[in-house]
């Protein structure tokens, strides 16, 4: 099995919009269950991401991405990888725009 990371994604544009809390209640049941159905091929939970830094040959600098959280999943190749986040909560209940899904590889020479 390979390895996947699976970059959970917000809005660049929009400021995150705070969910009620019926809609925290059903969207964590939602994210639960997930990973209960998933527990086989989930490798590390991950969890959500900060505040962003940049470190570059210029030093150290804030700046934003997308990336709201991450989790890795195993899976035969990155189609069956990504088929695992149809419906996901994250985007289905939750405000993100969606899941993306790369292949960790090996580090050359190991």
């Amino acid at each position: 099995m390979k390895r996947f990371i699976a970059l959970l994604m917000g809005s660049m544009t929009q400021a995150p919009v705070m969910p009620d809390e019926a809609t925290i209640a059903r969207g964590m049941a939602a994210w639960k269950q997930w990973m209960v159905d998933h527990a086989d091929v989930v490798e590390d939970l991950g969890g959500p991401c900060g505040k962003t830094k940049l470190i570059g040959p210029g030093g150290i600098s804030d700046t934003r991405n997308a990336v709201s959280g991450y989790l890795v999943v195993k899976a035969e190749d990155q189609q069956k990888a990504a088929e695992l986040f149809v419906g996901h909560p994250h985007f289905t209940i939750f405000p993100g725009t969606g899941v993306e899904v790369m292949e960790v590889l090996p580090i050359p020479g190991q």
